[in-house]
């Protein structure tokens, strides 16, 4: 059995840090297999054994601390119990304040978290051996933020890339010029902070809101009315198959049969009102 648990962010961090997912399961012989398709860049720190699909047929084990760069299309993942999985999800509008390089660098990859930032990772791995219950990781996870903000980061969000978080949040059908201007942005410009913040094109960050929104539909996490505005937003039926193939490498109908006991609680946390998760502190 497969459990899941959602935190917000300390106040001091919600600029940057989205949320915190926990997935963890203490059923001895449980195994499972999924796909994740995180809508922005992630820390995971893992106990246990998980392993993801580095290409096809070709497995390899997650290291205790990983850093999963912003996601085009979804990645396999398969875990046996007993495990745990805590992600830290950045927030694309605080990316510059922690990050030096660009996000569009780490794109698609998935690589050791000593790699960008060797003395907190350094720092976790210390925490991890000694404790593994989430609210006392996730306090040094903030003390590591918080320590790196304050030596090198400028502890500013961008305000443009902050409102095209809302936007394709809740509007993923706006046009990328209409967008571009609403930022006051030339659509060059808009391209490059999106690359810069996000990862990916403006196009790329609203396709995948969209399928998001939809996926999250056929799971029965919308209402009526949703579903309804779910659907327009594909021009018609193939248009929708593209997006998941595209996306999931499946079909919706292929979708809406398949087991998905990680991606499910992972559009559900998604679509999860900040009134509804608890707080680190503050």
């Amino acid at each position: 059995m497969l459990l899941t648990r959602n935190f917000q962010p300390s106040a001091a961090l919600s600029p940057f840090i989205s949320r915190y997912n926990i997935f963890s399961s203490d059923t001895p012989g449980f195994e499972l297999s999924d796909f994740s398709l995180a809508d922005s860049a992630a820390l995971c720190l893992t106990w246990g054994d998980w392993w993801i699909e580095a290409s096809p047929g070709t497995w390899r084990r997650l290291p205790g601390i990983t850093f999963a760069g912003p996601a085009s299309r979804a990645i396999r993942i398969h875990m046996k119990s007993p495990c745990q999985l805590i992600a830290i999800s950045f927030r694309p509008s605080g990316w510059k304040a922690l990050f030096q390089r660009p996000a569009n660098e780490f794109a698609d990859s998935v690589m050791p978290f000593a790699d960008l930032w060797p003395k907190s990772a350094s720092c976790l791995d210390e925490a991890m051996l000694n404790d593994s219950e989430p609210r006392k990781i996730i306090q040094t996870v903030e003390d590591e933020i918080i320590r790196h903000l304050s030596g090198i980061g400028s502890w500013e969000a961008d305000e443009a890339m902050l409102m095209f978080e809302h936007i394709a949040q809740i509007d993923s059908t706006r046009q990328v010029k209409d967008v571009a201007a609403q930022l006051g942005l030339s659509p060059r410009q808009f391209e490059r902070h999106c690359l810069a913040h996000f990862g990916h094109s403006p196009k790329l960050v609203l396709r995948r809101s969209r399928f998001l929104d939809m996926a999250s539909v056929l799971r029965g996490l919308g209402s009526a009315s949703n579903e309804q505005l779910a659907e327009l937003r594909y021009f018609d039926q193939s248009h929708r198959n593209r997006e998941f193939k595209k996306f999931i490498g499946m079909t919706p109908q292929q979708f809406v049969q398949a087991p998905t006991p990680l991606f499910t609680p992972a559009l559900r946390m998604r679509l999860l009102p900040n009134a509804e998760a608890e707080r680190v502190r503050g």
